[in-house]
């Protein structure tokens, strides 16, 4: 058995001198990046202890060498430019010698490197005040336009591709059936669960189906459904229209002389402001069914008593309230969306931003439009 241990490979560097003022660098070993290499601060303080005019090099122990040994000849360069000091670069490889002479042939560009400066406070928070109102004033100027577009369509005076619409359709409709279903069933099923405990208590399990339908239905329903759509749907309008502005497509619109707004983004808002309503329907249906689930299967209740029970706890009044709930929230959705992806910067990594603040954009409209409409309601008394 061979017990001899390989010692691991590593640069070295001596100093020599010919006369007083010439100090020579003697390279050996490897002097590759995977190495153990020296620093250049042993240079550093070897000139400063005064007397050197010039720096050489001595490679004959060189074996091999990479951009490790340029890092290193780099330093020494710049040592060696702010001492003002002769560098003799005869003795380096020729490839080496190539690339320093590369490396220092163009100097860096004053103001090249990004420095960091200390923003005050007050300075902070001027810059983001000044954001948000520039943000904000796109945001109602963007309300305006797609409110014109669509006052457009509805003169017949839009100009859009139907075939486009009908994909947007089956894209926002049929297409969202599945996770919509899985999501309203689970939250009847919880709602159904959260009120079950709490009146069992009082032997008033049937209010179990009044629970989950108003629930559902006045509100529930609508809110679930837009925050999937937000993050299904509302995210795809963002990366779709930030890919075109990327691509330059929508300047190519703009040239001919069609309306981005009313060729991308009104069939857009007008499929989410006809789908969601249907969506919440069907939304409200799956979430009484979860409810029924736990109170047939755990409660011991019937299903026609539960149906009937569901029956008489909903009324025409809510059942309308949960509609302009999703009507309202297939209006921010799209906005938001559409808003996101024209407002998309032209790279890659915008395109993904554009996609997150679209639905970021989206929940928190759809939270505070369900604040203000509950509250309209609870002023109103509906």
């Amino acid at each position: 058995m061979d017990n001899t241990i390989e010692a691991k490979r590593h640069g070295e560097c001596k100093f020599s001198s010919h006369d007083q003022q010439t100090l020579v660098l003697m390279l050996s070993g490897s002097w590759t990046i995977g190495s153990e290499l020296p620093s250049a601060e042993d240079l550093r303080k070897k000139i400063e202890a005064g007397g050197v005019r010039r720096v050489a090099f001595d490679t004959s122990g060189l074996k091999d060498w990479d951009s490790g040994l340029l890092t290193f000849l780099i330093k020494v360069h710049e040592i060696c430019t702010g001492k003002k000091i002769e560098l003799n670069s005869d003795g380096l490889p020729e490839g080496a010698r190539r690339l320093l002479k590369l490396a220092s042939a163009v100097p860096e560009r004053k103001g090249a490197k990004k420095e960091l400066k200390k923003e005050f406070f007050l300075s902070l928070l001027g810059g983001k005040a000044i954001e948000f109102f520039r943000s904000a004033s796109e945001m109602v100027a963007f309300v305006g336009d797609a409110a014109i577009a669509l006052s457009k369509f509805l003169v017949g005076r839009a100009t859009f591709r139907r075939s486009d619409l009908f994909l947007l359709l089956q894209e926002c409709g049929a297409q969202a059936l599945p996770i919509v279903s899985l999501i309203s069933l689970l939250v009847g099923l919880i709602l159904a669960f959260v009120g079950a405990i709490q009146l069992k208590m009082f032997g008033a399990q049937i209010f179990v189906a009044d629970v989950v339908a108003i629930g559902m239905v006045r509100v529930m329903g609508a809110i679930m459904t837009g925050i999937i759509m937000a993050g299904r749907t509302g995210a795809a309008f963002a990366a779709q229209l930030g890919t075109m502005e990327v691509n330059e497509e929508i300047d190519a619109l703009k040239t001919l002389g069609i309306s981005p707004m009313e060729f991308l983004v009104l069939p857009r808002m007008i499929a989410l402001i006809i789908m969601m309503p249907l969506l919440c329907v069907y939304s409200d249906l799956l979430g009484i069914l979860g409810g029924m689930i736990v109170g047939v299967g755990m409660l011991d209740l019937g299903v026609t008593e539960y149906l009937n029970r569901t029956q008489e706890a909903v009324n025409l009044t809510t059942f309308w309230i949960g509609l302009i709930h999703s009507a309202v929230f297939g209006v921010l959705v799209a906005l938001s969306g559409c808003l996101r992806g024209m407002q998309c910067e032209r790279s890659a990594s915008a395109v993904g931003y554009a996609a997150t603040s679209a639905v970021v954009t989206s929940i928190v409209a759809i939270i505070l439009a369900t604040a203000i409409i509950t509250f309209v309601c609870q002023v109103i008394g509906i």
